[in-house]
Parts: C-alpha cells; structure tokens; sequence
C-alpha cells in the first residue's frame, strides 16, 4: 500500500522551533513526528511511502538518510523551488503516486492519532469512491457535510454560516462531521484535476468542493477517534504530556 506524508509546511505556529527547523522533525515524546507518522503507517502495512519537502528540506533529507525506517521505499517530491500546498503538493507528487492503478493514503505530518488507516484504506476499495475522508464526531467549528448515505454534500462553518458550496441547503437528513486530515484517494483524480485547471499551488479541499458532484467523495466515520493536531504549541505540550 502507498502513503504520502504532507512535510513542506512552514509550520508558521511552532515558531521558533520552525525558525530553524521543519515542522516534520519537531519531536513528541523525543520521537520527531515524520517517524511517528512513518511508523504508523509501517504498523497498519503500508510500505511505499512519498514526502513532500520545501521548509528546511535539507534537513528531512538527511535525517532520511540517517534513520532506518521501516518501509521498503521512500519518495522524495522536492517543492524546494516553489510551496504548493496540499493540492499542488498532491499533484506534484503524480510521478510517485500514479505509477499503477492502486489507491493512495494522505497524512499530515502533525496529526497524531489512532486512525485506523488499513480499515480507511480499505473502505476506500470497498466502497468504489474517488475520494474518501477520516472524519469524527470531534469538536469542530468547520465542518463537512454528507447525505445520508455518508457521500459528501458541502462544507460549513458553524460560527460564521459561510457554506460551500455557497448555495447548499442544508436538510433534516444531513450528517456533519470533523475532517482528520487523513483521506484516500485513486489516481484517476489527478486526470480530474488537470482537465479541471488546477496546477501549481491550491489546497486539496478546494478542489474537493468544487468538483463534488464529479469526483465521487465518502466519508468513513470512526467513532472512537482520538486525534490530536500538534501544528500548534498548546497542542503540542498536549501530545508530549500525553505520549512522553
């Protein structure tokens, strides 16, 4: 099975640490969170996996070099010249991703969590959808909204009452749901984005709203999910006191 890591942030909130580092090795119970991620991944049976790298690339590059990490190939996608954000990332890295008609799992680097990533992935075979996303009953002001059949309708912010799309209507039977940052999508997508204009830098959600009544999304639910986004000081003191 094939994973991305999403590692080219600049990780803005853990300054200073990101002054003079990249987010993807700030540690959490002294184990840098691009081996924590790697690992999981390793656990749940994914072998092959890609990182993207600008922020500080030299230095995941040779801690890449160093380390020994347990799965059978690792891709380097370099956004050294250019950040492009998680769709642009996504897109650079069709090289690595599309080699077969397999699907592929998106990480972020600084989520922590006990996805249960083999299950998502498989979801994701099972259930014949482009696209499928992690999503919980978490805490959040920004959430995803599905059908009833869990195929995803919009988004919405419940503090603002902005949606997307702009003009959705929102039903009795509507289901809304946290996003994870963890989601599975098949290669066939990256045909969809070029045809649909998208290159250089976007983020993959907007890609997503926009194209949800041709790109087939699901949303998998995993009621026992406890994830903790460590992009952040306070949470990262969480996840330190919680994990060290």
């Amino acid at each position: 099975m094939k994973a991305m890591i999403l590692c080219a942030g600049l990780g803005s909130r853990l300054k200073p640490w990101t002054d003079s580092h990249p987010k993807a090795l700030v540690p959490v119970g002294g184990i840098p969170m691009l081996k924590r991620v790697v690992d999981k991944l390793a656990d749940e049976g994914f072998d092959e996996v890609t990182i993207n790298v600008h922020h500080f690339a030299d230095q995941i590059i040779s801690y890449l070099e160093c380390v020994e990490l347990p799965v059978n190939k690792i891709n380097i996608s370099d956004e050294t010249d250019s950040l492009l954000d998680t769709g642009g990332g996504i897109l650079k890295a069709e090289p690595f991703l599309a080699v077969d008609d397999r699907p592929f799992l998106v990480h972020n680097v600084d989520i922590v969590s006990n996805a249960d990533l083999s299950g998502l992935y498989r979801r994701h075979i099972e259930n014949g959808s482009r696209i499928t996303l992690l999503v919980s009953e978490r805490e959040s002001n920004r959430r995803l909204v599905f059908y009833n059949d869990m195929r995803l309708k919009g988004w919405r912010n419940i503090v603002s009452g902005e949606t997307r799309p702009s003009d959705m209507e929102m039903s009795e039977d509507d289901l809304e749901f946290a996003f994870s940052g963890i989601y599975v999508m098949s290669p066939d997508v990256f045909a969809i984005m070029k045809e649909s204009g998208y290159n250089g830098k976007f983020p993959i959600m907007d890609f997503f709203l926009a194209g949800i009544n041709d790109l087939d999304i699901a949303g998998v639910v995993q009621d026992d999910l406890d994830i903790i986004d460590i992009g952040k000081p306070d949470t990262l003191h969480r996840a330190n006191l919680e994990i060290g």
